[in-house]
């Protein structure tokens, strides 16, 4: 695809309906790290509640539990369209390709909140995410494990050809932009002294969910925004120091004289 071309990308249909204002995205919030960002991105579990978000070594770590979908929530905090390119575990959540920031994705208008709820099958189709163990997963089964355990987002803005006022981008936000590649894939790759992985996203069962096409023309071939969660199951969180491990207390043993007399047994 060249930065300019015109391109048919999936956008979401009135089940994620556009907000009117930005008060009424404000009950999601602003996520830890992604404060004046364009596009806020979290996972959801199957009632509905964000998944927690924990911080540790510049990294944002969420936990799943195998054998549970989940959904991908993004909100778009800006007065634009974007573009939300998804990766899970290093592959396009809508054509199943090994992940890059220059491929189709999500277009979510101003203020839009939308909660991606699977492996793209068709326009009214998807599987679920569901986290698995490793070898079940999507990436390990197609041949791709070694970016299991991240869900990233590249955010692309829209080219508008008429003159339209628009708040400027924090300094933050334009100044990490240029670096966030490197950066990213750099946090991505975990150090030789690390865990091991242990879940990962698998294709779950088909579920009707329906989308539409439309046209977005890129303003830049970079994205404005590279935003990753790592996840894994909570003894991998902790065997990474992102949770506080066990105590190594043992349990008191069984003592055959505990206390006196007998009492009563209760009462059915």
């Amino acid at each position: 695809m060249t930065v300019f071309s015109k391109s048919l990308l999936i956008t979401t249909l009135a089940m994620l309906v556009a907000c009117p204002s930005q008060s009424a995205v404000a009950p999601y919030g602003a996520l830890p790290g992604q404060a004046g960002q364009p596009v806020s991105v979290s996972l959801v579990d199957e009632a509905g509640g964000e998944l927690p978000i924990y911080g540790h070594r510049g990294q944002q770590w969420v936990p799943g539990q195998p054998g549970r979908a989940y959904q991908v929530r993004l909100t778009n905090q800006s007065d634009r369209r974007v573009m939300v390119v998804l990766s899970i575990d290093g592959v396009n959540a809508v054509t199943g390709q090994t992940a890059a920031s220059n491929q189709t994705g999500y277009v979510l208008d101003p203020w839009q909140s939308a909660e991606i709820d699977g492996w793209r099958k068709s326009m009214e189709e998807s599987a679920r995410f569901v986290f698995t163990d490793l070898p079940d997963s999507y990436a390990a089964r197609t041949g791709r494990p070694d970016n299991v355990g991240v869900v990233g987002i590249a955010v692309f803005a829209e080219r508008v050809n008429r003159p339209v006022y628009s708040a400027p981008m924090p300094q933050s936000t334009r100044s990490s932009a240029a670096g966030a590649a490197n950066e990213a894939m750099a946090d991505a790759t975990p150090a030789p002294s690390e865990p091991q992985q242990r879940i990962g996203t698998g294709h779950g069962e088909g579920q009707w969910s329906p989308v539409a096409s439309t046209e977005f023309v890129r303003a830049s071939h970079r994205p404005i925004q590279l935003t990753e969660l790592r996840y894994d199951d909570e003894n991998g969180l902790r065997a990474a120091g992102v949770l506080p491990r066990h105590s190594t207390r043992y349990p008191k043993p069984p003592r055959a004289f505990p206390s006196g007399f007998v009492p009563d047994p209760p009462a059915y």
